[in-house]
């Protein structure tokens, strides 16, 4: 049973961690909807970008399948770089095809849950005044829409590098938009707030950078997981960062990452028909 999980936000959802700065991850129990089809994950996720990169969301997933061994994880990436919080009101674009998407997904799988993360766009120019209002439209009306009135919805809270330096320097009321998150976690039905404390930036001063990104997604599944808020780091984070680095890929998973290194142009032809036949006899 594929247990699917709708992808929203913006660009530290959609993900721009850089690919090279962490072991990849591959499992074929995380499979992402691209094309119409559930395929096997591939970061990067959210192709909302050419920059496009490490997103929480692998590291959520990969804790999602430590803990459930039978069923298999679906990732709707529907998040949007750049995007505030008025382009997601409902009867805009990224509404509307959020929930085609999902509605789409929900045709093979079970939605399971929405993971959110958006404001550092709004964190400017006193929008944090009416963002806790327009949120709760956008929920309300999701679980509407979806007819999934009880599902869990997870709620990242907004890195504490904001505000200083780069692209991030501009957002200088990302503190006031934290508040407001945790205030609408604590007041919403099934939402839960997981806290950004500690997590860096690439340097451009926005970005979570990737091993940061693979922190927040285990602070994200914690939260789900538990349905307790996460408000500061989890103790054992490098640990399961460990975990999950050092997890044996089944046969399945050895192909398709021989096959995307012979797509690459990393090994020949030769090579890979050769490992290939090395694996299906191992």
């Amino acid at each position: 049973m594929v247990k699917s999980f709708l992808i929203l936000g913006q660009s530290n959802m959609a993900g721009r961690g850089f690919i090279h700065e962490v072991t990849p991850i591959y499992n074929e129990r995380i499979q992402m909807l691209r094309n119409g089809r559930w395929q096997m994950m591939t970061e990067p996720i959210n192709y909302d970008r050419p920059v496009s990169g490490i997103s929480l969301v692998g590291s959520f997933a990969d804790a999602w399948c430590r803990q459930n061994e039978e069923d298999t994880i679906g990732l709707i990436p529907c998040a949007e770089g750049g995007s505030t919080l008025d382009e997601w009101a409902v009867d805009q674009i990224l509404f509307r095809h959020a929930i085609t998407e999902a509605k789409f997904a929900m045709q093979s799988s079970k939605l399971t849950g929405i993971l959110w993360h958006q404001g550092e766009t709004d964190s400017m120019n006193g929008n944090y005044k009416v963002y806790y209002k327009k949120l709760l439209i956008i929920i309300e009306a999701l679980r509407k829409e979806l007819n999934a009135p009880d599902i869990p919805v997870i709620i990242g809270g907004l890195g504490d590098f904001l505000g200083k330096n780069g692209f991030g320097k501009g957002c200088t009321e990302y503190n006031l938009i934290n508040q407001e998150l945790q205030k609408f976690t604590v007041e919403q039905d099934n939402c839960c707030f997981v806290t950004a404390l500690g997590l860096t930036s690439n340097p451009d001063g926005i970005h979570i950078d990737a091993i940061s990104q693979r922190k927040f997604g285990m602070r994200y599944f914690e939260d789900f997981s538990n349905k307790q808020h996460v408000l500061k780091p989890l103790i054992n984070e490098n640990e399961l960062i460990k975990i999950n680095n050092a997890r044996t890929h089944t046969k399945a998973e050895k192909i398709y990452i021989k096959s995307m290194d012979f797509a690459l142009e990393k090994i020949s032809y030769d090579e890979f028909e050769s490992q290939f036949i090395q694996i299906n006899n191992g």
